[in-house]
């Protein structure tokens, strides 16, 4: 699956947002993230592969948080069709 299609998905987009506010254990993205927890769980795993998130654990909970780099890699996995580079502005 494509970087872009692991975002593509409403529901992997609002975890991605959750995690954009820092690291948040698995029972607090069920609360904020209406489906069913075996899909949640399958939504993380595709997160997880795309190297988006990555895990920790806490006893028995799962710690989620973004990669450092998944910000960079998604502005890099953007179509560049209408960017302007800054030698053409100058």
């Amino acid at each position: 699956m494509s970087l872009l299609s692991a975002v593509g998905d409403p529901v992997r987009w609002s975890v991605l947002e959750r995690l954009a506010d820092g690291p948040r254990c698995v029972c607090d993205l069920r609360a904020h993230v209406p489906v069913a927890p075996n899909l949640l769980s399958y939504h993380l795993k595709v997160l997880r592969d795309a190297r988006l998130v990555t895990t920790s654990r806490r006893g028995r909970w799962v710690d989620y948080t973004l990669a450092e780099d998944a910000h960079e890699r998604l502005v890099a996995a953007l179509p560049t069709v209408g960017r302007v580079s800054l030698q053409e502005v100058s």
